[in-house]
C-alpha cells in the first residue's frame, strides 16, 4: 500500500460537517504542509483555533460564510463545480485567529490549507478576482492554472496555494520537476500535497513521485478526491483521454519561494520546436 496516496475517509466532525481528509504532521510524511477537506451542509458550523500555523480557507464549491476574531466574509464562493473552471474566493487567517465556517449552500466543499508560522499576519479575503490565471506548457504538456496564494503574494508567511486543470491526453507537473533542496537561488525546499478531482468522476490519473536516488519511487492510480503527498522528489501527473483533471496544490517549506529543478533526463522536451 502506498504511503503517499491518501484515500478519502468520510467521518462526522460536527453536526452537518463531514471530514473527508485530515493530513497532519502526526499522520503523514509531511512536516510543513497540513491539509483538511470538509463537506459542510447549509447552516452547519465548523470552528477551529489557528495556533502556531496559518491557514488558507478555499471555498472549493458552494457558498460559505467565514468568521474570524475581527472579520466576517459573507457568502463567499463562486461555483458549484470546480470544473466550471472559474477562480473562487478564499480567506487567509493567521496565527492566533479563531475561524468559523458556516455552510450557506445545500452542501459546500471547503479546503483548509495549513503551514506552520510564528507570525500573526492579518486575516484577509482573497477574492476570485485577485487570482492570477495562466496557461502553461505546449504540445501534450498543457494546463490551466489559478494562482490563489503564489510565492510573490505578501499575504501569507509560508503557505502557497494553486489550482491546476489538465485535459485528457496531457501531462502536468511536467517535465518532472522537484523542489526538495534548500539550495537558493537554484532550488527551494517545499513539501507539497495534491488534492485531486476528476471529470467525469469515475476517472483516474497517474501520478509518479520519485527521487534521484529512488529512495522514493511510487506510481499511483489516483481516483476522485484522493490526495497525493510529495515530501520530496519529482511528481508528474498523467491524464487519460476523455477525462479532465483538477488538483489543488498546497506547498510550504522553510522559505516561501518556488524554485524548481527539472529532471535532467527529461528536460530536453522543453527545447523542442
Amino acid at each position: 500500500m502506498s504511503k503517499l496516496l491518501v484515500k478519502p475517509n468520510a467521518k462526522p466532525l460536527f453536526e452537518g460537517v463531514t471530514l473527508i481528509h485530515d493530513i497532519q504532521k502526526e499522520n503523514s510524511s509531511l512536516s510543513y504542509v497540513a491539509f483538511r477537506m470538509i463537506d459542510i451542509k447549509q447552516g452547519a458550523v465548523y470552528h477551529e483555533e489557528v495556533t502556531g500555523k496559518e491557514v488558507c480557507v478555499v471555498a472549493l464549491t458552494g457558498k460559505i460564510t467565514v468568521r474570524t476574531n475581527s472579520d466576517v466574509f459573507q457568502e463567499i464562493g463562486t461555483r458549484e463545480s470546480v470544473f466550471e473552471k472559474v477562480p473562487t474566493d478564499s480567506v487567509y487567517a493567521g496565527n492566533g485567529e479563531r475561524i468559523e465556517i458556516v455552510g450557506v449552500s445545500d452542501v459546500a466543499r471547503v479546503a483548509l490549507c495549513y503551514a506552520p508560522t510564528e507570525k500573526s499576519l492579518p486575516t484577509r479575503l482573497i477574492p476570485a478576482s485577485e487570482n492570477t490565471v495562466e496557461d502553461r506548457g505546449k504540445y501534450q504538456n498543457k494546463r490551466h492554472v489559478h494562482n490563489i496564494l503564489p510565492d510573490d503574494s505578501p499575504i501569507a508567511d509560508s503557505v502557497l496555494v494553486v489550482e491546476v486543470y489538465t485535459e485528457g491526453g496531457n501531462f502536468s507537473s511536467y517535465p518532472p520537476h522537484k523542489h526538495d533542496q534548500d539550495n537558493l537561488p537554484n532550488e527551494s525546499f517545499l513539501e507539497e500535497s495534491y488534492y485531486h478531482e476528476m471529470n467525469p468522476s469515475q476517472g483516474f490519473v497517474f501520478q509518479r513521485v520519485y527521487t534521484d536516488d529512488r529512495s522514493i519511487d511510487e506510481t499511483m492510480a489516483v481516483l476522485n478526491r484522493d490526495v497525493v503527498l510529495v515530501p520530496a522528489g519529482y511528481h508528474p501527473v498523467g491524464v487519460p483521454d476523455g477525462y479532465t483533471s483538477y488538483y489543488l496544490n498546497v506547498m510550504a517549506g522553510p522559505t516561501r519561494i518556488w524554485k524548481f529543478h527539472n529532471d535532467p533526463a527529461h528536460a530536453w522536451i522543453l527545447d523542442r520546436e
